[in-house]
């Protein structure tokens, strides 16, 4: 598993940095291109921050965090000695959403140590939000899928709480 887990991030993070060397090339001279109007349209920008620009000239203290993130998500998927809470932290759903985090945040790390900003260029036009990248969307997919993996735990072990209380007051 371990290999498949290293292709499938060498693969995401190629992705990424596929589609921003193209809109560096393609879109970065003309700026602007409508994909559905007044939903959707590519915009290339150079963003020194977070998201919405938050935290602009924090390129290092973007790269720690990212650092670090990413070689804590490395231990949890490769780490055979690690210890962790639940059993079930073997679930397939919750390594791919490590997978997905770990793949964004490499590929806007490499932005921001090689470029000094990272590309971003999808925008939603239908809504006031931020234009974000593949990368953004990786890391956003993988921490929904580790907020509903966390949802379904909890519920799993609330359900599992009212059977054993159940359980006890019928032999009671």
């Amino acid at each position: 598993m371990t290999i498949l887990f290293i292709i499938i991030i060498i693969l995401l993070v190629a992705a990424d940095q596929a589609t921003k060397l193209v809109m560096l090339s393609w879109l970065k001279p003309q700026g602007t291109v409508e994909l559905v109007p007044g939903f959707i349209r590519f915009r290339f920008v150079e963003n020194e921050g977070a998201a919405f620009s938050m935290l602009k000239n924090a390129r290092w203290f973007f790269i720690i965090v990212t650092a670090v993130c990413v070689v804590l998500c490395m231990v949890a998927l490769f780490s055979k000695k690690a210890k962790f809470k639940y059993p079930s932290f073997n679930s397939p759903f919750l390594k791919a959403a490590i997978i997905l985090i770990c793949s964004g945040g490499i590929g806007n790390m490499i932005d921001r140590l090689f470029r000094g900003k990272v590309i971003d260029f999808i925008e939603p036009t239908f809504v006031n939000f931020a234009v974000f990248n593949f990368a953004d969307i990786l890391v956003t997919c993988g921490a929904a899928m580790i907020i509903i993996y966390l949802i379904a735990d909890i519920a799993f072990d609330f359900g599992k709480k009212r059977r054993e209380i159940r359980e006890y007051n019928k032999r009671q």
